[in-house]
């Protein structure tokens, strides 16, 4: 007899990105990861944009003038917001892997509130810095200039 998978996913990539039970933190790591895809695919587009300048003046002109418009100055805004998040959020997971934001060990009783209550706050200032930088960098991307 065939026994069954009580754990079998069949959300897929709905169920990577939902937060489900998991709430804000799993909402964050799913922005987290989608961020640093967004940063490498930048990355990736700026070296081949670069790369043309090897080719000469003609081809340097050339490959700027595709990548301007307001589509690409949407991007370079998204990719603003990248970067402004993805750093902030790489900063507290560091400091929460040197275990600033665990408090005193004691004994590990599920669902683990306390490494929750103390996080989530540290998650939440990072969010909002990461907005006001948005709203800086949007200042400076659309109305400054």
């Amino acid at each position: 007899m065939e026994q069954k998978n009580k754990f079998n996913n069949r959300l897929g990539i709905w169920g990577w990105l939902s937060g489900g039970r998991y709430g804000l933190e799993r909402y964050a790591y799913s922005l987290h990861r989608l961020c640093g895809l967004g940063i490498l695919a930048y990355f990736l587009l700026h070296i081949f944009v670069t790369g043309s300048r090897i080719d000469g003046q003609g081809s340097w002109d050339s490959a700027m003038s595709s990548v301007e418009g307001i589509i690409f100055k949407i991007g370079e805004f998204l990719v603003f917001f990248a970067f402004a998040y993805h750093g902030l959020n790489g900063i507290r997971l560091i400091l929460t892997e040197f275990g600033v934001f665990l408090g005193k060990p004691k004994r590990a009783d599920f669902p683990y509130k306390q490494s929750t209550l103390r996080q989530r706050p540290v998650l939440l200032v990072v969010m909002v810095l990461a907005a006001i930088l948005t709203i800086v960098g949007g200042w400076d991307f659309f109305i400054a200039n």
